[in-house]
């Protein structure tokens, strides 16, 4: 087994509790059995075993650098790039339109799973190409498509997506890039603008870099409203078919606190006003467009968080086992040999709740996949429902891996004492990574807010009522048929019905409310509503590991699941009270407050 994630726990999420044999029948995956399935994820363990996971240190400690305007980055994203691009990884869940396998994206995600616990910085660098790639495929002209996406797909070229901006973060209603149509058919611009933060963005690793980038057109609409997307190329061919540059300049490099492996660059476009891009798709549309490819993108940054948690818990795992220290508190002979500490309670919660999140958080993500592929796949008249339900969880897959992994990686460091707080173990590293997690793709405040504000009152509420009853559906079959679980479906009901009447609470207030009151705690509702929703994920694995046992087909596997749910019904989701008692108070601390109070 490698030594940073378990693929006896992959599988059965695939096969066990999340039913990849049942998606395997529909339409567009039925060329796919599970055999080749099973092949698909060796070669993903191989692929990382043998390009991502030597290269995990030095990545980090030869970090990108800015030569002569250019980043140079390890010599091994090139090889890395090209072995992705050979292996058709970077197309696999895309069509053979492009060399795509229309592998399940249960499938796809447990293999960047894979990647991301072998080394995270490593595997950012396909994934970006193929969420630019599959943009293309999909509002891109003929042109566009037969130019761009092959070399995307085969790894020679890199993609990356150009948004945030120096004066706006956040705020995309403020961004000033702007784009100049220079023919009459308005599919040809002239790009000016600054991006800031943007992953990946130049290196010498590929050979070339298609940016995506969103920028307002002369005389747009203010705001959102007015942002188009735009494919702009680092290098272009001209008018006389030589491949020129295209004015865009890699103005600074940011030295981050982890992550190190990926170049974050600061990009001009257009210093010169010879930077030009095409427009993809239709004039003003560039917002909704971009977000297909971010909402993609935040569950990729949910299930790397998880990947890296995944990689501490097991390193902490292993030293815990080997590191003698101390003894028993009934032992009262000191001449007795130490215990390793995995021995002693304190450990044990600490490994727990690594195992707790990482699993919980990985099958969440497996569950929002399945999802995913239902709605690709077809034959499901239902699909509208399990389109909002994804959407609805999605800030919610993506944040709580992030912010709850961060304490899994502070517990493996604690569980190697000192010497986890020195670059002699990989713990630190592990915590230096995951952290950009609750950064990346929009940051967890923003993420409430689009949970509370808008998911939750989508559709009339409709996804909301869609998620309780998937919870409720579990609840009563281990009410049924599994009386073992009952009291810890009981304990799951209570907290979904104290979710539901909080929700409730907040939506009458926002009628009656400022907005500012309304949205206030937006950031504890995402917390609570992810703490429920991996508890849901624990009874889910919980029926059949009982089964297993009650069948006496049970091993250490299944009992290890059964005492990791026990664990979080214990530890974790009791959290939930404390976060129900804020968000039903009437203290409106948060408004009052003023800015000379904060001194």
């Amino acid at each position: 087994m490698a030594e940073y994630y378990s693929r006896r726990n992959l599988e059965f999420l695939l096969t066990e509790v999340f039913d990849i044999e049942g998606v395997l029948k529909l339409g567009v995956y039925k060329k796919h059995d599970l055999d080749s399935i099973r092949m698909m994820l060796d070669a993903a363990d191989q692929l990382a075993q043998n390009e991502l996971h030597p290269y995990f240190k030095e990545m980090d400690q030869q970090e990108p650098r800015l030569e002569g305007g250019k980043v140079k980055v390890h010599p091994q994203v090139r090889s890395m790039m090209k072995k992705f691009g050979e292996g058709g990884w970077i197309s696999a869940s895309s069509g053979p339109a492009f060399g795509g396998m229309d592998l399940p994206i249960m499938i796809s995600s447990a293999a960047n799973y894979i990647f991301g616990a072998a080394n995270f910085s490593a595997s950012v660098f396909p994934q970006l190409s193929t969420g630019v790639a599959r943009l293309i495929e999909h509002y891109g002209s003929d042109f566009l498509k037969h130019t761009y996406v092959p070399n995307l797909y085969n790894g020679a070229w890199q993609g990356t997506m150009a948004m945030t901006e120096p004066d706006a973060g956040s705020s995309l209603s403020d961004l000033k890039t702007k784009a100049v149509p220079i023919n009459e058919e308005n599919e040809i611009f002239r790009i000016k603008g600054q991006k800031i933060f943007i992953s990946a963005g130049d290196h010498d690793g590929v050979g070339n870099v298609i940016h995506l980038v969103l920028a307002r057109i002369q005389d747009a609409p203010e705001g959102t409203k007015g942002l188009s997307l735009f494919l702009v190329p680092q290098k272009m061919t001209n008018e006389e078919d030589k491949i020129v540059l295209n004015d865009i300049k890699t103005s600074g490099i940011y030295h981050k606190m982890g992550y190190k492996g990926t170049p974050i660059v600061h990009l001009s476009f257009g210093d010169e006003d010879r930077c030009y891009g095409y427009l993809l798709g239709e004039a003003n549309q560039g917002l909704a467009q971009m977000f297909q490819m971010m909402n993609e993108a935040r569950i990729g940054v949910g299930l790397s968080a998880t990947a890296i948690a995944s990689a501490a818990y097991y390193t902490s795992l292993n030293y815990a086992k080997e590191r003698l220290q101390g003894r028993l508190p009934d032992e009262k002979d000191v001449s007795k040999p130490q215990v390793p500490i995995i021995k002693h309670a304190d450990v044990k919660r600490m490994l727990l709740q690594q195992k707790a999140i990482s699993e919980g958080s990985l099958s969440l993500l497996m569950n929002c996949a399945r999802y995913a592929d239902i709605i690709k796949g077809g034959g499901v008249e239902s699909k509208e429902i399990y389109q909002l339900t994804l959407d609805l969880l999605t800030p919610v897959a993506k944040t709580f891996p992030s912010e709850y992994g961060v304490q899994c990686t502070a517990n493996a460091i604690q569980i190697f004492g000192g010497a986890g707080y020195c670059k002699d173990f990989p713990v630190e590293q592990y915590y230096r990574d995951i952290k950009i997690h609750t950064l990346h793709e929009g940051t967890t405040g923003i993420h409430g807010l689009d949970l509370l504000g808008r998911k939750i009152i989508m559709g009339g509420g409709i996804a909301f009522r869609a998620f309780t009853e998937e919870v409720t559906k579990t609840i009563k079959k281990v009410k049924l048929e599994i009386l073992e679980l009952n009291k810890y479906g009981e304990r799951l009901g209570d907290a979904l019905f104290r979710l539901q009447n909080v929700t409730m609470r907040l939506s009458t207030m926002a009628m009656k409310e400022k907005k500012e009151v309304f949205m206030a705690d937006a950031t504890l509702y995402l917390e609570l509503f992810g703490l429920v929703a991996v508890g849901w994920q624990w009874l889910l694995q919980a029926i059949p590991s009982q089964i297993a046992v009650n069948e006496n087909r049970g091993d250490e596997f299944y009992e290890s699941k059964l005492y990791t749910m026990r664990y979080y019904f214990e530890y974790e989701l009791p959290k939930t009270e404390s976060i129900i008692t804020r968000l039903n108070s009437s203290d409106n601390l948060l408004v009052e407050v003023q800015d000379e109070h904060l001194i």
